[in-house]
């Protein structure tokens, strides 16, 4: 048994190989480090990419009812833009 240590320790195909693994671990652009750094990135964007997904459905949801309800529309502008008819008067409440 000690003698197959030994003789893996005197084959230098052995440190070639430790080398290889070390500089692909810790040196190389690619290494595994910086992989597993942009696999987390990736992972993330889809995340964040299925989030604007939504809501741009949401929003051409919303756009299309504004579009064809004029009574949507007028609840849009009286609510975002506080627009109100002439005989009217608003009431902005902050709640704290």
């Amino acid at each position: 048994m000690k003698s197959k240590i030994i003789s893996l320790l005197k084959n230098k195909f052995v440190y070639a190989t430790l080398a290889f693994i070390v500089w692909l671990t810790f040196f190389d652009n690619n290494s595994l480090i910086v992989q597993y750094r942009l696999t987390n990135s990736w992972k993330k964007l889809k995340k964040e990419k299925q989030y604007y997904l939504k809501e741009i459905e949401k929003n051409r949801i919303e756009i299309n009812e504004l579009m064809t309800n004029k009574e949507t529309l007028e609840k849009f502008a009286r609510e975002k833009y506080l627009m109100k008819k002439e005989d009217e008067e608003i009431f902005v409440i902050v709640e704290e």
